[in-house]
């Protein structure tokens, strides 16, 4: 991740994140590298910036309400919102080392 701005539910978001998979992939997409950035606001609104593996995602509708229905679950937020990004693209070395592993990817 990119970086993150300082919240006391940040902890709860990151794990909430932690839930949620690509169906197509065993990881979930924080291990995976695809969330680039947090942004969360004293009043709970949540922004994420991420990306996809690809363009062409067959789950690129699906993912974004994953996300929104496990956020909203965190006490204390109150919206999500996305910023889907393509800049810098994805890569498999922005997957965590565990992520690697179990993909057979190290």
């Amino acid at each position: 991740m990119v970086g993150t701005e300082t919240s006391p539910f940040e902890p709860q978001i990151v794990e909430a994140l932690r839930t949620v998979y690509d169906p197509e992939i065993p990881v979930s997409i924080f291990e995976m590298g695809l969330i680039y950035d947090l942004r969360i606001r004293e009043d709970g609104k949540v922004k994420v910036v991420m990306t996809l593996t690809t363009p062409s995602c067959p789950v690129s509708e699906e993912i974004p309400g994953m996300i929104r229905r496990a956020l909203l679950a965190v006490d204390g937020v109150t919206d999500v919102a996305f910023e889907l990004v393509w800049d810098p693209f994805w890569k498999p070395e922005y997957m965590t080392e565990e992520s690697r592993l179990q993909l057979g990817l190290w």
